[in-house]
């Protein structure tokens, strides 16, 4: 839906009748796709190294790779991702990624061949890192200025739920069917949350339906006049790359989400690894995602009120404890705080970095903006994972990688400190 003429009769009806402003609807669609994103998760996978490394003999560092190879793709994409949600809207972008995710999870239940796992991770994990990115927060953005760091804490949330669930059912997919029985479960929860919803309701811009952001109708109204405008800047892409601040998040992106990345991926069959039941893990990483859901809450709440880089710092910080408290599991009770520490840094590196960029460059260009710095955050999604494999591989342990993941994290805490945002831009 782009431009008014694309704002659908229901949407038009809806946003008429409504007691409350459109833009929770626009929120929930957000959230179905949020859970739907997690489909290509490496949280989601992490439950598939083992048993499908244990059928086809396949290396940690050969299984990671797929993960790479999808985020080097996804950066590719990701500038040109960023203009088509600019020109044609989250609808379009977000219906798509949902499709393309449930339906490449269903086939990884076919998987006979690391070539055919690759093909079809790869297009999941692009997906997930540049079109579901995009169009969840530009969406969020587009519809919310004043709102923006709750609203966006809410849709984070509900991935966080995403990535609770979704491991949850591949495990019992497992356990009743094999992993092939666990892709088809993913891929069929993926397609049932995600794709109606958005289809349906969602619209590209307040002012398609002759709303402004954050409250309602255009013209002054009471309730409208109870939530003062926020004056949000206002950059080109152009305008933005010339600022010190642009360069500071891409390098804050570049050492955090490594971690991210990398250490989800590999948390289950770590675990495993220090004695702990699969069973087990799968609760622990779904524990993991619990805490990133309430973490997330819990910086969008704080966001405007202390700056944005030290918050940032802060979510670092975290990432650095969780690996230096991985390191020394040796219970269940041991993996059950790690992953809480992580978890509330995750939650808050992935509800800060979007809030982070529309606030630092409004939403003007964010579609264009976004997507050159997603290119570094997936670029850094991709070397995590495969960093950790090879220091597995060939050392027989993970202790490396999580003393490197440590090193990564404490300097983004230490990058983000730097990253004041810029002026306004021009109009």
């Amino acid at each position: 839906m782009s431009g008014a003429p694309g704002a659908g009769l229901l949407p038009r009806m809806l946003s008429r009748r409504l007691p409350f402003y459109y833009g929770w609807v626009i929120l929930a669609c957000t959230c179905c796709a949020g859970f739907s994103r997690q489909g290509g998760a490496v949280t989601t996978l992490s439950i598939f190294v083992e048993p499908m490394t244990r059928q086809f003999g396949w290396t940690r560092t050969a299984l990671s790779g797929a993960v790479s190879l999808g985020g080097v793709l996804a950066a590719l994409s990701a500038p040109l991702h960023g203009r088509v949600l600019d020109r044609r809207g989250a609808r379009f972008m977000l219906c798509a990624a949902v499709l393309t995710t449930g339906s490449a999870a269903m086939l990884l239940s076919l998987t006979n061949s690391l070539l055919m796992f690759y093909l079809l991770f790869c297009v999941a994990r692009m997906n997930f890192a540049a079109p579901f990115d995009l169009g969840i927060y530009g969406a969020i953005n587009n519809w919310f200025i004043t709102r923006r760091p709750l609203v966006t804490a809410v849709a984070t949330l509900t991935q966080m739920a995403g990535l609770v669930v979704l491991p949850i059912i591949a495990e019992l997919g497992i356990l009743h069917g094999g992993w092939r029985a666990g892709w088809l479960a993913v891929g069929a929860a993926v397609l049932t949350v995600g794709f109606v919803p958005n289809w349906l309701f969602m619209v590209r811009r307040p002012e398609d339906l002759g709303l402004r952001p954050d409250t309602g109708h255009i013209r002054a109204t009471p309730a409208a006049a109870a939530v003062p405008p926020l004056v949000e800047p206002s950059f080109t892409r152009g305008q933005a790359m010339r600022t010190p601040a642009f360069w500071l998040l891409c390098s804050f992106t570049l050492f955090a989400f490594p971690v991210q990345a990398g250490a989800s991926l590999h948390q289950a069959p770590y675990l495993i690894e220090r004695g702990i039941h699969s069973t087990t893990a799968a609760t622990i990483v779904s524990t993991f995602s619990f805490l990133s859901g309430v973490s997330s809450l819990a910086f969008g709440t704080i966001a405007r009120a202390i700056p944005m880089r030290y918050l940032l710092s802060l979510a670092g910080a975290l990432e650095c404890a969780a690996m230096l408290a991985m390191l020394r599991v040796a219970t269940p009770a041991d993996g059950y705080l790690a992953a809480a520490i992580f978890g509330a840094g995750v939650g808050g590196l992935m509800t800060l970095m979007p809030i982070a960029w529309a606030d630092y460059f409004g939403r003007r260009s964010y579609g264009a903006i976004r997507g050159i710095a997603l290119s570094v955050q997936v670029l850094g999604q991709a070397y995590g994972p495969v960093l950790s494999g090879a220091l597995r591989d060939h050392t027989g342990s993970y202790v490396r990688s999580l003393e490197s993941f440590a090193v990564l994290a404490a300097l983004s805490a230490l990058t983000a400190l730097w990253a004041a945002p810029p002026g306004h831009g021009t109009a």
